[in-house]
């Protein structure tokens, strides 16, 4: 049994309700469950097939749930680049390795899956490009409309191109990503549309499976848990479903959640390093980074809880770290990442540099989408092929 309560003034709503900010105050909702009536035990979790649904216990849907078998990414041992940076547990949880190439799967399975249980027939978000590829992937699969806005000229070709070729009604706007989201929230509200973007209380129900998957992965708690922030959903979601592993007695400490943000938009770095106590909106984000190029971040309110409630952190990289960072992590670990993907590593190296970690720290990095998510970068900062002839001397010529 779950019920819809505002983390601000603790209102409630039903479970059937579709409501997505507090009608009281306006801020965000989160589902709450009575865990005492969760009755499985972490052996028989993990007697299952790894993935989203492994944790079904954990979550509200109650109907067949709209699944390409999302989940189950790799946690990969980073030892090269651990070695490198001084430290000896550093490791990297893939989300480039769901269906659609992004962590968003996680939350659209969910996300999707609920328009269906609250019999809703068509979803729409607005995207800085991997939110509108997996919603697009699982409506596809649900066999439902889906409507697209994406801020013009903003949003890396790789991402487009999954969200047209799966069917979606794709719209750019003049405009940025901010601006697309408020678009979309008044149309769903307006026309009975379901909006699948992470204000979405149940998206984040997926999201948080990142967590429960690292833990068991590792076979503990790690010291540290790292993502890359935009709208600030995954570390919003992977702190609520540790919190609820704690409650429940499955695991006794939480990670230090610690968020990383581009130098150009980085409105939650802000509030955290000035201890505010809300974040200042960033009107004209820039960063090489588009998937966390967002000044508004709608999570915002739950990401400084889950940073300030586990004595985390947050920093800043510029764009040079990150690209730099994408390569270190192609070239020394064989893991090919988006550039926002590599924010949080990058954030790991200025952090170890800084002298702010101890070596022995057990660190998960979350790097959430594929390399071949924006070619275009990846294009700018590598040479061209080598063009010759066909003939061996030439290419001996060239080795």
């Amino acid at each position: 049994m779950y019920k819809l309560v505002c983390v601000h003034c603790g209102a409630e709503y039903s479970p059937d309700a579709i409501v997505y900010n507090c009608e009281k105050c306006g801020h965000l909702l989160a589902v709450k469950y009575d865990l005492d009536k969760i009755t499985v035990t972490r052996e028989e979790l993990q007697s299952r097939k790894i993935g989203v649904w492994r944790y079904k216990e954990f979550l509200p849907v109650k109907i067949e749930p709209v699944t390409l078998q999302e989940g189950g990414t790799p946690l990969y041992h980073a030892k090269r680049l651990g070695e490198e940076l001084g430290l000896k547990n550093l490791y990297v949880k893939h989300e480039g390795m769901n269906p659609s190439g992004s962590f968003k799967d996680r939350g659209m399975t969910l996300g999707v899956s609920m328009a269906k249980q609250l019999g809703k027939n068509i979803v729409a978000c607005a995207s800085t490009g991997n939110t509108s590829a997996s919603m697009a992937v699982y409506a596809a699969k649900a066999g439902m409309p889906g409507v697209v806005l994406l801020p013009a000229g903003h949003v890396a070709l790789g991402k487009v191109a999954q969200a047209l070729m799966h069917g979606a009604k794709v719209i750019s706007i003049r405009g940025n990503f901010d601006r697309a989201l408020e678009m979309v929230h008044e149309l769903c509200v307006s026309h009975g549309i379901y909006l699948l973007n992470s204000i979405n209380p149940y998206r984040l129900e997926g999201q948080k499976t990142i967590g429960f998957e690292a833990v068991d992965q590792l076979g503990c708690v790690p010291d540290r848990f790292v993502l890359p922030v935009g709208n600030a959903g995954n570390i919003s979601a992977v702190y609520k479903g540790l919190t609820e592993w704690k409650e429940i007695g499955f695991i006794d400490t939480l990670p230090k959640m610690t968020a990383i943000q581009a130098e150009g938009a980085m409105p939650v770095v802000n509030a955290i390093k000035g201890n505010l106590p809300e974040v200042v909106v960033e009107k004209n984000p820039e960063t090489v980074a588009s998937a966390i190029r967002i000044g508004a971040p709608v999570n915002a309110e739950k990401a400084l809880r889950a940073i300030r409630d586990t004595n985390g952190t947050a920093e800043f990289v510029t764009d040079a770290e990150i690209l730099a960072m994408q390569r270190d992590l192609a070239r020394l670990e064989g893991i090919g990442v988006e550039p926002a993907s590599a924010a949080s590593v990058a954030g790991i190296k200025k952090m170890a540099e800084q002298g702010l970690l101890d070596a022995d720290e057990k660190i998960v990095c979350v790097v959430t989408g594929h390399l071949l998510k924006d070619p275009e970068t990846v294009i700018k900062q590598c040479a061209a092929p080598i063009e010759i002839d066909p003939t061996i001397e030439a290419l001996l010529s060239v080795l």
